[in-house]
């Protein structure tokens, strides 16, 4: 067929054709539903296959190859349309995406999608991948132990210059961040650095009360939050522990006595304590009043049970409570558990001060690596920890 390059001429060429789709008829042959059972008619089968192979074989064995045309390959070139290549592109892009189902995409986005990849795959891409490769291969052989970092290097390649340039220099070294505190606490450290803390004893771990200790003991610091990495969600707050401080109860004479720090949790009562402290012992009104007072502090104390249950339970199942998706969110509840099912490290970001200290404290990351004894995805966990003797093997700053 002579090549033709007008668009509008090949839709007539096509439809000159006068293509039809072929109705379809069932067969007039008997079909053996019994695929598969009988040793005859397996046998059958199979040298019917080998038939139709052999003669396909002996199709392509007699063409004469002679006298097919010659094949020239092309360079690809997406902004000349008279090549046909994107039209290619698009149509066997297509072709796919009706085959199962698919959103379609237009010719422009292929064209854009072609320009964008055939040049990363070529050459970019494929560089980055290959001198990335190459600094992991120094970590996994040691180089940093035995010849330090000037053996690890950055990399800069300017393909634009088209001149072949590759330069190679050692990296900057990281950024030190003052920690605030004083000797003998560590005064520096950098994003390299981490607090390493090994939580495990007789395949046990530690309490978030625990954690929270060795922390303040370690540093002489007070730990205000403990979030993991990059989150804002608090798997500890030292806000919450001062609700066990917190009271409501009611004197010999009958008169309330509310913590301050109840109005800020329940301002809503404030109301009635002033009014339980003007009215007489006598006064109907005063149920009603004491009522309220009664159910705030039924809520107080579910939240001191709460608090305590996860501040004395394992830290592992403080953080499922904490950080697992809700219910509305099923398939990451699904990754979740997956991956926590089968990780024994956390990586959390400590909040902390010190008293009578007015500069701002600032600890390294702290890697908290244990070992499990219950599997908190699934069922309700039975708690037997009380008993247990929890010790930390090593709490130390590495480089």
């Amino acid at each position: 067929v002579e090549l033709v390059c007008d668009r509008s001429t090949f839709e007539q060429i096509v439809n000159d054709l006068n293509l039809k789709q072929p109705e379809w008829t069932p067969s007039n042959e008997d079909v053996d539903l019994n695929e598969g059972e009988g040793d005859e008619n397996a046998n059958n089968n199979g040298a019917d296959e080998a038939e139709e192979v052999n003669k396909l074989k002996n199709e392509m064995y007699s063409v004469d190859v002679q006298k097919l045309p010659n094949a020239f390959p092309h360079d690809f070139e997406k902004d000349d349309d008279s090549n046909f290549h994107i039209d290619f592109l698009t149509v066997a892009t297509n072709l796919r995406a009706w085959n199962y189902d698919i959103k379609e995409s237009p010719r422009h986005t292929v064209k854009v999608t072609a320009g964008k990849i055939i040049p990363a795959l070529a050459t970019t891409t494929a560089m980055v991948c290959g001198l990335v490769n190459i600094e992991f291969c120094k970590l996994v052989l040691g180089l940093q132990s035995s010849k330090g970092r000037d053996v690890f290097l950055n990399s800069n390649i300017n393909l634009a210059a088209g001149s072949g340039n590759f330069t190679t220099f050692s990296p900057d070294p990281p950024v030190v961040l003052k920690t605030g505190l004083k000797a003998p606490y560590p005064e520096s450290f950098s994003s390299w650095d981490k607090v390493d803390i090994f939580a495990s004893n007789r395949g046990t771990e530690w309490s978030v009360e625990q954690l929270v200790s060795n922390i303040e003991t370690s540093f002489g610091v007070k730990v205000d939050r403990i979030l993991e990495f990059g989150s804002t969600d608090a798997l500890y707050n030292a806000v919450d522990k001062q609700k066990l401080n917190w009271e409501i109860s009611f004197d010999e004479g009958g008169k309330p006595v509310v913590s301050d720090g109840v109005f800020t949790r329940w301002p809503n009562i404030r109301m009635a304590v002033q009014m339980l402290n003007r009215l007489p012992p006598t006064s109907g009104q005063r149920k009603m009043f004491e009522k309220q007072l009664n159910t705030t502090k039924l809520a107080l104390d579910k939240t001191k049970e709460s608090f305590m249950d996860t501040f004395q339970g394992p830290v592992s199942k403080a953080y499922r409570n904490v950080y697992r998706p809700k219910d509305e969110e099923p398939e990451k509840q699904e990754y979740f558990d997956k991956v926590f099912g089968n990780i024994n490290y956390f990586s959390f970001q400590i909040d902390c001060h010190q008293e009578g200290v007015e500069e701002d404290i600032h600890l390294p990351r702290v890697k908290y690596m244990f070992s499990r004894q219950n599997d908190y995805c699934g069922e309700e966990d039975e708690e037997d920890e009380e008993d247990e003797v929890h010790a930390m093997k090593r709490s130390r700053i590495e480089n």
